[in-house]
């Protein structure tokens, strides 16, 4: 049986914000069902162990975010939920949730929207940072709107109030960090990152070998249980499947799902998506003089 360690889950793709960064999508706007959602646990269940509510839309708006957690905990899965951060203090009732590993706040959505009242937003956020300290969960604090080396003014604000909020006293540089991110406090970590462009495949290829994770580490399923290689399929263009009428395995087991990975193997980009797609630069440590297999 195929294993990944990460399965994304969009439980819902409506938001409540229009970030200038984020396409959007031209799909049918839904929350999807507890019987739905059921479903997808249970074809999932040994295939993977940690759940990511994220592809698009804003996981808090699901009226039973709530349910959803406790179904993970009931079969044994780890979630960690991505947000905006507008909704934070609804995270409050989820604190105590055995299924919830991590919240990870994406805080250039403030930027996004051009948004200023940087203090009030930052409020909501560590109200719940403070309620699971000494709980089983880590937050990220994410920053991925850098170009270059601009200096961000917001950036500079909410990076002073992070060190004031926490008591961290070394400097903070605005700029690239580690993959895992910088540790400011206990199981508080923040992530800078470049801005990066969506893939769209009216885009121009991006020239290069290629490597992703896609279907290697991880799949996302969307809203009504199409199956697609990665989080950043917003439009559901590679459509494997769907997971609800479709065993997980059979669906990656198809042509289709085997010519993607495959080509990833040997460094290629096989679909039109990929092909446009600049995060996968963000692997290119992965090009390895070997030729390749991981």
């Amino acid at each position: 049986m195929k294993r990944f360690k990460k399965t994304y889950i969009e439980i819902t793709n409506a938001c409540n914000l229009s970030c200038d960064f984020c396409p959007g999508t031209k799909r049918k706007t839904g929350y999807m069902t507890a019987e739905t959602f059921e479903t997808i646990l249970e074809r999932i269940k040994g295939h993977s162990d940690n759940l990511y509510f994220h592809v698009m839309g804003e996981p808090l708006l699901h009226p039973h975010l709530g349910l959803f957690l406790d179904m993970c905990a009931d079969k044994g899965f780890r979630v960690n939920i991505t947000t905006n951060g507008i909704l934070a203090r609804q995270l409050m009732e989820l604190t105590d949730k055995a299924a919830l590993r991590q919240v990870s706040f994406s805080l250039h959505s403030l930027e996004g929207n051009n948004k200023s009242d940087t203090e009030s937003y930052l409020d909501g956020i560590f109200d719940f940072i403070r309620a699971v300290n000494g709980k089983n969960v880590s937050v990220s604090l994410r920053l991925w709107n850098l170009i270059g080396d601009e200096k961000n003014l917001q950036n500079q604000s909410m990076i002073d109030s992070f060190k004031k909020r926490l008591g961290y006293a070394a400097e903070i540089k605005q700029g690239q960090t580690p993959v895992n991110g910088i540790k400011i406090g206990d199981k508080v970590f923040l992530k800078q990152a470049e801005r990066f462009e969506w893939p769209d495949i009216k885009a121009k290829e991006v020239p290069g070998a290629a490597f992703c994770y896609g279907l290697r580490d991880q799949i996302a399923v969307l809203t009504d249980g199409t199956v697609v290689p990665c989080c950043l399929d917003a439009q559901g263009v590679m459509n494997l499947g769907n997971i609800i009428k479709t065993p997980l395995q059979e669906i990656i087991d198809s042509p289709r799902a085997k010519a993607i990975y495959e080509g990833f193997t040997q460094r290629r980009a096989v679909e039109p998506l990929c092909q446009r797609c600049s995060f996968r630069k963000r692997f290119d440590y992965k090009l390895n003089a070997d030729g390749g297999r991981i």
